[in-house]
């Protein structure tokens, strides 16, 4: 007998003996499953019945099968713009990335910018900001400009600080800072909305360029058993790429996607109303409280312990969360707001609860929840808040959150197990290309918390690990809870999505210190393959 069989409709795909956890409590483990018109049919150990001539019956030989898994938090045009320029990423020393510069002006043309991300000072031996002498040296006649690793500091050289006309008498705008020397001047780093200052002298990319990035972002992330991304933060330009995508029918995940918090975008979505779609939903407003943590820009209630009397950047206030939350309830939208330090987190609760007044379904967003003060936990439970955070995040940050917060207020920091034990909904996603955008890293640092050499042993803080299930959970059904998709995704049951990956061992049984070592080997989104591994 087939297990949650639906009438014996022959299937377009079918995938035998295999070890599939469903991530269904009623039925929890299946061997094989029967896929039609991009919907699941059966799931159970014999679905022979929906199988015909024309199905294309793959035998996964023993190989584990897990509902397609869900990033709760990317940047998509981010990642693919990644994939293009200077990965800078794991560089231990500035003089290498300047080396890295060198080698790429001798590729440019005088003037052509050179654009770059992932440089982090924490790996640096004085674990200071760089500065700008060293890449204006390796590329005196093109403008660099290069993203920390969090997205929230620009480090330019100073061709390119002339094309922007920033100069000692340039202000620091509200959110935002420029490094500077003693005597005043900017040493070639812009944190959070300082970045604008450059920003703004960087030419746009064109539509065609936002498609390219955007499907090769979309590429990616299929390879990696990624079947749903929220795409955090986009302008309208990013919306009709992925609309022009779609109606070429090359978009091969679906996408959540957060708008950006533009004044006249907000107003425009928010006449128009929620768009639902199979491939792209827009119902979601994403607002940042304020910087990252690595930059010092995480938002602080005490000053930071290696950095006082700073306190970071409150970037908006509880006034303006507030209204555009209240505005949202009335026409549908969910609202996710980024807040990473514990100032930022106490500031966006109230603004959420003077919102939405009590228990509510709306399921408003905390993008990141990763330093929360220890009465501000309970406020989640209280409005129904979501805590969407990111397993890799706790593990990049072990080596130095600590120098930031001290011992005490890190007892507040990436604490899952927490909110798993208050009830709290938490999915997990990465934050790429901050973080890599591979999922089966993310549920290693879930479910050890720690790096890929085993350290700490034992885990940084183990009392916050998730168990498999646990971290299971958080990359598929509850990010569809996240976008108000569960019905429909997330799990694997007939009547849902067909969106299923196959990997090459099993994470809910091989040795932990192994699960990070896993690939994905097939990737189906809407019952289409769109991604086997060679």
């Amino acid at each position: 007998m087939i297990a949650g069989a639906m009438l014996a409709q022959t299937a377009d795909l079918a995938i035998v003996h295999a070890r599939i956890h469903t991530v269904n409590p009623r039925q929890p483990q299946a061997s094989a499953i029967a896929i039609a018109k991009g919907v699941i049919v059966a799931v159970g150990e014999d679905v022979s019945a929906h199988i015909g001539p024309a199905t294309n019956v793959i035998d996964a030989h023993g190989a584990a099968v897990l509902p397609g898994l869900i990033d709760s938090h990317g940047h998509m045009e981010a990642l693919g713009e990644a994939l293009e320029n200077l990965d800078l990423r794991g560089i231990a020393s500035e003089q290498a990335i300047a080396d890295k510069v060198r080698a790429e002006a001798a590729k440019r043309k005088p003037g052509e910018w050179i654009r770059g991300s992932a440089w982090d000072q924490n790996l640096f031996p004085t674990k200071e900001f760089p500065t700008a002498d060293s890449i204006s040296k390796a590329a005196p006649n093109n403008p660099v400009a290069l993203e920390r690793v969090d997205g929230h500091a620009l480090w330019v050289n100073r061709r390119a600080m002339e094309i922007a006309g920033v100069t000692r008498a340039t202000k620091d705008p509200d959110g935002g800072r420029v490094i500077r020397d003693a005597a005043g001047n900017p040493t070639g780093v812009f944190v959070d909305r300082a970045r604008s200052l450059i920003g703004k002298s960087i030419p746009p990319p064109s539509n065609e360029d936002v498609e390219r990035r955007l499907l090769r972002a979309a590429n990616e992330c299929a390879r990696f058993g990624l079947t749903t991304v929220h795409d955090a933060g986009v302008p309208q330009q990013v919306i009709d790429a992925y609309q022009a995508l779609i109606a070429r029918n090359e978009l091969p995940i679906h996408v959540y996607a957060m708008i950006q918090n533009q004044p006249d975008l907000i107003d425009a979505w928010l006449a128009r109303g929620p768009e639902t779609g199979e491939w792209l939903t827009v119902r979601a407003i994403k607002l940042i409280a304020d910087g990252a943590l690595g930059s010092r820009g995480a938002a602080l209630i005490e000053p930071y312990t290696d950095d006082p009397p700073n306190r970071g950047l409150l970037i908006l206030d509880r006034a303006f969360i507030r209204s555009v939350a209240e505005r949202a309830i009335r026409r549908g939208f969910q609202v996710n707001t980024h807040a990473i330090g514990d100032r930022a987190n106490h500031e966006t609760l109230l603004a959420y609860a003077d919102a939405l007044r009590g228990p509510n379904g709306r399921r408003f967003r905390i993008e990141h929840a990763q330093v929360i003060a220890p009465n501000d936990f309970a406020m989640f439970g209280r409005y129904d808040i979501i805590a969407s955070m990111q397993p890799t995040h706790a593990t990049s940050d072990m080596p130095w959150a600590e120098l930031r917060l001290g011992s005490e207020r890190l007892r507040g920091a990436y604490a899952w197990q927490t909110f798993l034990k208050l009830g709290i909904h938490v999915p997990s996603g990465s934050d790429f290309p901050v973080e890599s955008p591979n999922p089966l890293w993310g549920f290693y640092a879930a479910v050890t918390r720690q790096d890929k050499r085993g350290d700490p042993p034992g885990g940084w803080f183990p009392e916050q690990r998730m168990t498999r299930e646990e971290a299971l959970e958080s990359w598929t059904i509850e990010g569809a809870y996240a976008a108000f998709e569960e019905k429909k995704k997330g799990s694997l049951e007939p009547g849902k999505t067909a969106d299923l990956v196959m990997v090459s061992g099993d994470p809910m049984t091989v040795p932990a210190d192994e699960i990070w070592k896993l690939r994905v080997t097939m990737t189906v989104a809407g019952g289409r393959v769109v991604y086997r591994e060679p």
